[in-house]
């Protein structure tokens, strides 16, 4: 397989697991499985981003992804705690 192949390739895999962790997070049994998928679906969109950054030879996209992970993390951190107390 040529690094090109594998450069057009992981995008697509990544984005579809971030489908499915989407799916999940709609049809999760309960709130902390939702939270969990969408935690899941992040990271993997942060795992595009680096990806993409490769890709293009973008250092931008690198940036995104920190700022994006770092806004992720503590959106997590807010539902969890949120969590904790009312459910």
């Amino acid at each position: 397989m040529s690094f090109l192949t594998l450069e057009m390739t992981l995008p697509v895999i990544l984005g579809t697991l971030v489908i499915i962790c989407l799916i999940r997070a709609i049809m999760g049994p309960t709130v902390p499985d939702r939270v969990v998928a969408a935690d899941t679906a992040n990271t993997l969109v942060v795992a595009m981003l680096v990806v993409l950054g490769a890709v293009f030879r973008q250092i931008i996209y690198i940036d995104v992804a920190i700022v994006y992970a770092g806004l992720a993390f503590v959106s997590t951190l807010c539902v969890s705690k949120y969590l904790e107390e009312h459910v």
